[in-house]
C-alpha cells in the first residue's frame, strides 16, 4: 500500500527478538510506537487518515498524520479529508485504524505480512468490550500477532510517576486527553475504575474555540489559520487564570497588565517596495535618451512631410497641365476627353486643384485661404441658391433643393463646431481663473468650492424630492399622512391633466368628434409638451455638481462625495497600502478564554463538569468512606494528559478543588514529569516486566475463548 509521508523509516527491525513486546500508546491526538524497555517511543504521527486521488493518474494513496503540502498539490483532495478512527476517545472506525497499524508498523521497520511480537496496547477508562474486541480481532486476523495485552493510558502515567516519586500509591489521576478528560484514583497503587469520572472535552474543543474566536476577530486571514497553526498557538500562548472573571475585568479595564499579557502572531508580510529616486547620472541618461528618441520622430515626421509635399506638387502640376490640354480641346471633344482622363467635369479639375493646393500650404506651414475666399468658394458651390424659381428648369429645381439642403446642414455644423469651440475657450478661461484664485489664496477657494457644493447638492437632491413628493408648498396632506396625487404634480403637469380631463369630459357628451376640427390637435401639442426647461436647468445643476466634486476630489484628500439621498449604501472604505499591522493576530483575551472549557465547559454549550468539579465527583464516589484515605488521595493529584502543559493549570486545579474540599484538607496537585509521553513510557516498563506476558491475551486463548473472555480481562499494574 503506497504512503505519503515524512516521517523516516526504521532499519533495525530484525535486531530486536520475537520475545520483545511492541508497544503502542493509541492516543486521540498522537499514535505512538516503540519497543519495550525503551525510554522513547520510535514513531510518533498525527492519528489521521487521508486517502486522496492523483489528479493525472487517478491512484488512490493513503496519508498518514502530517503531510507535505508540496506532494498534495498533485492529488484531489476535494473528496477525501482528514479522518480519524474515534468517536470522543472511543476506537470505531476500525477501517483507519488499520491503516493507521499498517503504516506505524511499516515505519517501525516490518517488512513482513505477520508480526511476530507481543504487542500492548493502551485504551481509554472503561472502554467498551465491544471496541476491545474489534481491536484483538484486528490485530491477531490481519497481522497474526502471538499476544496482546490492553492498559488504561492514565494508569500507565500514573504508576510510572510513582516509580519516579512524583506521587504515591494512594492518589488521582486527572488526565486530561485531545478529545475527553478522566479523573480516577488510586487505591494502594491499582486503580479504582467504580470510582472514575469522565468529561467530554478536551484539547479538540480548546483548539476548536480559539479558532473559532480568531476566524470571528480577523474573518480576512481564515486562510491563515489552519487547525495545525491554531494548535501551534494554544501550545505556546494559552494559559490557565487563576481567577477567570478577574482576569476577564482586568482586560476589560485594558490596563498596563492586559497590554503585557496580550502576545501578537505576526504573518509573513513583504512590505511594498519602495521606489528609489533616481540619481542625477540616471536622470541624465533617461533625458539624453529621450532627445535621441525625440530626434528620431522629428527627422521621420520631416521626411513624412517632405513626402507628401512632393506628392502634392506632382498632382498640382499635373491638374494644371490637365486644365491647358482641356483649353486646347475643341467643345465637342470635350466629354470624351474628360471620359480619358477620369473626370465628369471641368469644375471637378478646378475643385481637385483647389484643394490640393491647400493642402500644399497647410503642409508647408502656410496660412489657408480667408475667409473671404471660403464665402467666395461656398457661392460657386451653391450657385442656383439666390435664383428665383421661375427662372429655373425642372431639374434645376431640383438641385437647388440639394444645395438648400447641404447649405442648410453645413452651416449647422459650422455654428455648432464654433459654439464648441467657444465653450471649450470659456471652460479653460474659467479654469484659468479658478486655478489664480487657489494660488493667491488656497484656504479661502477650498471654504468657497465647499460651500459651493454643499449649495448644489442640496438644491439637486431639493429638485429630486420634489419630482418625488411633487411641489407641496403649502404643508397640506391626506388624513393617511402621505401627500396627495394633485399635491405631488407641478404647474405644467397640473395643466396636461386638466386638458386630458377637458377632452374626457367632452368625448362622454355624446358622439366621438374629436380630431374632426384643426384646434383639436393643438390639445394634444399641449399635452405632449413637458416641462423641458425644468429638466435642462437639473441637468445643469447635476453636471457643475458632477464639476465641483471632480474639482475637490482633486484638491482636496479627506473629501468624499455624498451617497444619493434614499441609498443605504454605507461609506466605501478608503484604500490604502498594507502595512505589517494588518497581518498581525492579536492573542489577549484568548490567551485563557479557550483553555477555561476545561474547567467550565458550558462555555461552549457542554452541560458537564470540570475538571476540579470531576476531582470530587471521583473523591465521593470510592467504594469506602474513609476521612484518611481521601486525605491521601488529595495529597497525591497527578495531571497527565496533553491538555494539563497549560501555565497555572496545578494553582487552578488545586484552588478548585480546595473550595468542594472540607476546610483543612491537605491538597497536593502536581504535574506529570512529561505529560504527553509518560503513557507509553509506563507501558513500555511494565511490557519489559518478566510478569508481563501472564497479563497477555494470547492468539491461542483467543481461537479457544473467544471474544467473552475479553469481557474478564483485566490489566494488573502491580510489579
Amino acid at each position: 500500500m503506497p504512503f505519503i509521508s515524512k516521517i523516516e523509516r526504521q532499519t533495525d527491525y530484525t535486531q530486536f527478538d520475537s520475545t520483545v513486546p511492541i508497544v503502542i500508546d493509541n492516543g486521540g491526538s498522537y499514535f505512538r510506537i516503540g519497543w519495550a524497555g525503551e525510554d522513547e517511543p520510535r514513531v510518533i504521527f498525527r492519528n489521521i487518515v487521508q486517502r486522496p486521488r492523483h489528479k493525472t493518474t487517478g491512484e488512490t494513496v493513503t496519508v498518514v498524520s502530517d503531510h507535505n503540502p508540496a506532494l498534495l498539490r498533485y492529488f484531489d483532495c476535494t473528496r477525501s479529508g482528514p479522518r480519524s478512527a474515534f468517536d470522543g476517545n472511543v476506537v470505531y472506525q476500525f477501517e483507519i485504524m488499520e491503516y493507521i497499524l499498517d503504516f506505524g508498523f511499516d515505519r517501525l521497520g516490518a517488512d513482513q505480512s505477520q508480526i511476530d511480537h507481543p504487542v500492548l496496547i493502551t485504551e481509554c477508562a472503561c472502554n467498551p468490550i465491544q471496541s476491545r474486541c474489534r481491536m484483538a480481532e484486528l490485530l491477531f486476523e490481519s497481522y497474526g500477532v502471538p499476544s496482546i495485552a490492553f492498559g488504561v493510558d492514565a494508569a500507565f502515567s500514573y504508576k510510572y510517576n510513582q516509580q519516579l516519586g512524583i506521587c504515591n500509591s494512594d492518589g488521582l489521576a486527572i488526565c486530561s486527553g485531545f478529545m475527553t478528560s478522566h479523573a480516577i484514583p488510586f487505591i494502594n497503587g491499582e486503580p479504582a475504575y467504580e470510582a472514575c469520572c469522565r468529561t467530554n472535552v478536551g484539547g479538540y474543543h480548546v483548539t476548536d474555540y480559539l479558532k473559532q474566536l480568531l476566524s470571528l476577530k480577523y474573518p480576512h486571514h481564515i486562510s491563515k489559520l489552519t487547525w495545525e497553526k491554531v494548535e501551534d498557538l494554544k501550545m505556546e500562548h494559552c494559559y490557565i487564570a487563576p481567577d477567570y472573571t478577574s482576569e476577564v475585568r482586568i482586560f476589560k479595564k485594558g490596563a498596563k497588565e492586559a497590554e503585557e499579557k496580550t502576545r501578537c502572531w505576526q504573518l509573513p508580510w513583504t512590505p511594498a517596495p519602495v521606489e528609489e529616486q533616481p540619481s542625477e547620472e540616471e536622470l541624465a541618461r533617461k533625458a539624453a535618451l529621450k532627445e535621441r528618441q525625440g530626434q528620431r520622430l522629428r527627422e521621420m515626421a520631416e521626411a513624412k512631410r517632405s513626402s507628401r509635399i512632393n506628392e502634392l506638387e506632382n498632382d498640382i502640376r499635373g491638374l494644371e497641365f490637365l486644365l491647358k490640354q482641356l483649353k486646347q480641346v475643341e467643345e465637342n471633344n470635350v466629354p470624351a476627353f474628360l471620359r480619358e482622363t477620369g473626370y465628369a467635369s471641368k469644375q471637378e479639375i478646378e475643385s481637385n486643384l483647389a484643394k490640393a493646393i491647400q493642402s500644399l500650404r497647410k503642409a508647408k506651414g502656410e496660412q489657408v485661404e480667408t475667409e473671404e475666399k471660403m464665402d467666395a468658394s461656398t457661392a460657386d458651390k451653391y450657385n442656383l441658391v439666390n435664383v428665383p424659381d421661375d427662372v429655373l428648369t425642372p431639374e434645376q429645381l431640383k438641385e437647388k433643393r440639394k444645395q438648400l439642403f447641404l447649405k442648410s446642414t453645413t452651416e449647422a455644423r459650422q455654428r455648432a463646431k464654433q459654439k464648441r469651440i467657444e465653450e471649450e475657450l470659456e471652460r479653460e478661461k474659467q479654469m484659468k481663473l479658478e486655478e489664480e484664485k487657489r494660488l493667491e489664496n488656497p484656504e479661502r477657494y477650498l471654504e468657497d468650492l465647499r460651500a459651493k457644493y454643499r449649495e448644489l447638492s442640496e438644491k439637486v437632491e431639493q429638485r429630486k424630492r420634489l419630482k418625488t413628493n411633487g411641489n407641496n408648498t403649502n404643508g397640506n396632506q391626506n388624513g393617511s399622512g402621505g401627500v396627495g396625487r394633485g399635491e405631488r404634480l407641478n404647474a405644467a403637469q397640473r395643466e396636461r391633466m386638466r386638458l386630458l380631463t377637458t377632452a374626457a369630459f367632452d368625448r362622454g357628451k355624446g358622439e366621438d368628434t374629436f380630431g374632426i376640427k384643426d384646434e383639436d390637435w393643438q390639445l394634444y401639442k399641449l399635452m405632449s409638451r413637458d416641462d423641458d426647461e425644468e429638466d435642462e436647468k437639473s441637468n445643469e445643476d447635476e453636471a457643475d455638481l458632477a464639476r465641483v466634486s471632480s474639482r475637490l476630489r482633486e484638491i482636496d484628500p479627506t473629501f468624499f462625495p455624498k451617497a444619493e439621498s434614499g441609498s443605504s449604501t454605507a461609506e466605501p472604505p478608503r484604500f490604502r497600502p498594507l502595512t505589517k499591522e494588518d497581518f498581525q493576530l492579536i492573542l489577549g483575551v484568548e490567551r485563557f478564554r479557550c483553555p477555561e472549557v476545561l474547567f467550565q465547559p458550558n462555555l461552549i454549550g457542554i452541560d458537564q463538569s470540570g475538571l476540579d468539579e470531576m476531582a470530587g465527583v471521583s473523591i465521593r464516589r470510592l467504594p469506602c468512606k474513609n476521612q484518611g484515605l481521601e486525605e491521601k488521595i488529595t495529597k497525591s493529584i497527578l495531571m497527565t494528559g496533553g491538555s494539563c502543559q497549560y501555565p497555572g493549570m496545578a494553582e487552578r486545579l488545586e484552588a478548585g478543588i480546595r473550595m468542594i474540599r472540607p476546610c483543612g484538607t491537605p491538597i497536593t496537585v502536581v504535574r506529570a514529569s512529561d505529560p504527553s509521553l509518560d503513557a507509553w513510557r509506563g507501558a513500555s516498563v511494565y511490557a519489559a516486566a518478566m510478569q508481563f506476558p501472564n497479563q497477555t491475551f494470547s492468539r491461542t486463548d483467543y481461537y479457544e475463548k473467544g471474544e467473552d473472555w475479553l469481557r474478564r480481562y483485566q490489566f494488573n499494574y502491580t510489579l
